[in-house]
């Protein structure tokens, strides 16, 4: 089975930062494109990120210039940099494929306060 396990979420003033971290066991990120995803209740789901199996980036608007997708080949990890954050970015964040052809993970809270 493939299983995706987020970290790193928290409770963070706004301008803060934080990592976020996705493990994944089953699926190979080297070779798949990978993305985060967040949602906050009531609201519908929105990809924040992407990256390719190539390595190339992408972002929506309101977080580029301020998150970095990045993985780690070797571990095996995929990670979500995310600096100036904002209160609008308070969610759970999750990791899957762009597709969403994996089971959803719990998810890691991220809370920005004011």
């Amino acid at each position: 089975q493939v299983q995706l396990v987020e970290s790193g979420g928290g409770l963070v003033q706004a301008g803060g930062s934080l990592r976020l971290s996705c493990a994944g066991t089953g699926i190979i990120f080297r070779f798949n494109s990978m993305a985060w995803f967040r949602q906050t209740p009531g609201k519908q789901r929105e990809r924040v990120a992407t990256i390719t199996s190539d390595g190339t980036p992408a972002y929506i608007d309101s977080v580029k210039g301020r998150f970095t997708i990045s993985r780690d080949i070797d571990k095996n990890i995929l990670y979500l940099q995310m600096n100036s954050l904002k209160p609008e970015d308070t969610a759970v964040y999750y990791c899957n494929t762009p597709g969403l052809t994996t089971t959803w993970g719990r998810g890691t809270q991220v809370t920005i306060s004011s």
